[in-house]
C-alpha cells in the first residue's frame, strides 16, 4: 500500500506541476474559441498564472486587425471557486481590470479601454475606406462572450471624429450605448457635438456583421465640405439628410 501512495502522490506532484508551468499559449485557445477567433493572444510570455504580450482584435475575416500590448496575473483566491481571474493592463493604462476565463466564456468588468479610431473599420469594414482618425474610448460595466452569446453593457466614445477625406475637422464628439441581451447586441448612437450630426440604432450578433441605420444631418455652411464624404456611404435625401445603412 505504501509504494502506491508514493505513486499517487508522484503523480499529484507531477500534475501540479504541469498546472504551475501551463503555458500562456492556452489562454490564446480560449480567446480564440469564445470570440470565434477575432480576439488574440500573440507573441505570449509566461504562464497560465501570469504573462505578457499583445492582445489583437481582428476583422471579420481574420485578416487585418490592431494590437495593444497586455499584461495578465491570475488572483488566487478565485481557483478555490473553480474559475481563472485575472488584473489585467491594458495598453498604458494605470488601472488593471478584471477579466474571467472559462473554457466556453470570457468575461470582463470595468473595464476603459483606449483605442485608434481604426478598431470602427474592423467591426464594420465599409468604413475601412474613409480612413478614419480620432481616439475611441470603451468603457465596459460587464460584457460576456461564449457559445455566440452575448451579455453585459458599456459605452463607445469617438472623440474628435475625423476622416482623412473631408476637410472639416474635427467632425464631432460621438457615443455609442449598447447592451446584449444574449443572442444580439443592441446599441444606439447619438451625437455630443460637432458638425457633423449622427443618430441612429443598430444591432450585431456573433459570426455576422454589424447592422446600422441611422440619420446625418450637415449644417448649411458645411454642406458643401461634407455632402461628398457622406455620398460615399449614405443616400441623399431631398431634405438635405442623409440615410446611412450599414450591415
Amino acid at each position: 500500500m505504501r509504494r502506491w501512495h508514493l505513486v499517487a502522490l508522484g503523480l499529484g506532484v507531477y500534475a501540479l506541476g504541469l498546472i504551475a508551468t501551463a503555458p500562456a499559449t492556452l489562454i490564446d485557445a480560449r480567446l480564440r474559441q469564445a470570440s470565434e477567433g477575432r480576439i488574440r493572444l500573440a507573441e505570449a510570455r509566461g504562464t497560465l498564472w501570469s504573462g505578457r504580450g499583445y492582445i489583437e482584435l481582428r476583422d471579420l475575416k481574420r485578416q487585418t486587425g490592431i494590437a495593444r500590448n497586455i499584461v495578465w496575473r491570475v488572483r488566487p483566491a478565485y481557483l478555490l471557486r473553480g474559475k481563472l481571474r485575472y488584473d489585467v493592463t491594458l495598453g498604458h493604462a494605470l488601472k488593471a481590470f478584471p477579466a474571467t476565463l472559462s473554457f466556453s466564456r470570457m468575461e470582463v468588468a470595468d473595464a476603459e479601454i483606449n483605442l485608434p479610431a481604426a478598431v470602427l473599420s474592423l467591426a464594420e469594414p465599409q468604413l475601412a475606406p474613409l480612413e478614419l482618425a480620432g481616439d475611441v474610448q470603451l468603457r465596459v460595466a460587464r460584457l460576456s462572450l461564449g457559445r455566440g452569446a452575448i451579455e453585459g453593457s458599456g459605452t463607445l466614445q469617438w472623440r474628435g471624429a475625423g476622416s482623412a477625406l473631408a476637410p472639416v475637422s474635427p467632425l464631432g464628439d460621438y457615443e455609442l450605448r449598447f447592451k446584449g441581451d444574449g443572442a444580439a447586441v443592441r446599441a444606439s448612437l447619438r451625437t455630443l457635438q460637432g458638425p457633423l450630426q449622427v443618430d441612429g440604432q443598430g444591432s450585431w450578433m456573433v459570426g455576422r456583421n454589424p447592422s446600422f441605420l441611422g440619420t446625418a444631418r450637415i449644417p448649411p455652411q458645411h454642406k458643401q465640405q461634407l455632402a461628398p464624404l457622406l455620398r460615399l456611404i449614405a443616400v441623399e435625401r431631398g431634405d438635405g439628410s442623409f440615410t446611412l445603412q450599414l450591415r
